[in-house]
């Protein structure tokens, strides 16, 4: 072959490249194309059918009565249809495993709260889920004190009075399943005050009270949302409320600190998440509808009416408040000496 006809075949080469790059480039714009439009048009298009909203509890608890408010709201003002889903077990921790396994595609919701959230990671020697790998968080709903509460037909017209009854006999503690939040500020309580407490724990908030009222149980720490119609009809009897203030809702209760054990604070609050990996258009549009829908006067009137301080917030704000959270429980619950195998 001569000068002249290899730099032909040279040529020809050359050119043949280009050609295959350009088929190349085509394909793979093609293919990132595809790959982003079945996100935008599910942002745009969303929610096309029923929303799945998981409440780890069963029906009459607080955060069913929080997730129910909400779906209502949703329902009412931007036309969501959402079935609220119960899957209540292991003190919460069954559906929150549930909807971390859910496809990431928008449609399963979750209502996480402190216990599940940010007390089960040190508390639990295994947990099913990572609170913080396996969910993306939308937005904070609100938070609500826990009050002490005793069946209206008990002795106890005071902390003070429990206390001295329990260093006299023994009392029993309901809870809503070992190592929930109602359970941990009980044994906060029993280290303050130098007394024992048997704890009874249930499936929820609901059979629990089931039993306070009763008689079954001497006492149960309750979020206030799931006892207020109870205190009102005088069926129950508050004794302290465990935040550092007062409860706005109750504001005749006194804080256990105003009883006598300073620095005690304790609070249960409230989140929409759902599984990792959902797309980021959806994890936006979620967090702004839920979010105005939360700052309307009719919404935060609801919740303010079940003793619920509306928060909402951005994803990252709500995911660092679960981070600081996370360590905030852990130290109480090495102080409380709680652990669950």
């Amino acid at each position: 072959m001569n000068k002249n006809e290899a730099r032909v075949e040279t040529s020809a080469k050359m050119r043949c490249f280009q050609k295959v790059k350009i088929v190349i480039h085509t394909i793979l714009g093609l293919a990132a194309c595809a790959s982003m439009t079945p996100i935008t048009v599910t942002a745009q298009n969303y929610p096309s059918r029923p929303i799945r909203f998981i409440v780890p509890f069963p029906p009459g608890g607080g955060t069913d009565v929080l997730t129910r408010t909400l779906a209502t709201a949703l329902g009412e003002t931007l036309q969501w249809k959402i079935v609220v889903d119960n899957r209540p077990g292991a003190a919460g921790s069954v559906g929150m495993d549930v909807a971390a396994k859910a496809t990431p595609d928008g449609y399963t919701l979750v209502t996480g709260e402190a216990s599940d959230l940010a007390i089960f990671p040190t508390l639990f020697a295994k947990l099913p889920y990572d609170p913080v790998k396996d969910f993306q968080p939308i937005t904070l709903i609100g938070s609500t004190e826990l009050v002490l509460v005793v069946a209206a037909d008990k002795p106890y017209k005071s902390l003070g009075d429990l206390i001295a009854a329990a260093k006299t006999k023994s009392l029993t503690m309901a809870s809503a399943g070992s190592g929930g939040i109602s359970h941990l500020v009980g044994e906060m309580l029993k280290q303050r005050a130098g007394i024992e407490l048997l704890h009874v724990p249930y499936k929820g908030a609901a059979p629990a009270m089931a039993d306070v009222l009763a008689g079954h149980v001497d006492l149960y720490f309750a979020v206030v949302p799931a006892v207020l119609g109870l205190l009102k009809n005088g069926r129950l009897r508050a004794l302290a409320v465990t935040t550092a203030q007062r409860a706005s809702a109750l504001p005749d209760v006194p804080t256990i600190a105003e009883s006598g054990y300073s620095n005690f604070d304790a609070s249960a609050w409230y989140g929409v998440l759902v599984p990792a990996g959902t797309p980021a258009a959806i994890v936006s549009r979620l967090n702004a509808d839920i979010t105005r829908v939360l700052q309307m006067p009719q919404t935060r009137a609801r919740f303010e009416a079940n003793g619920v301080a509306v928060q909402g917030g951005s994803p990252e704000r709500f995911k660092t408040f679960i981070v600081s959270e996370i360590a905030k429980w852990g130290q109480a619950v090495k102080i409380s000496g709680a652990k669950i195998d």
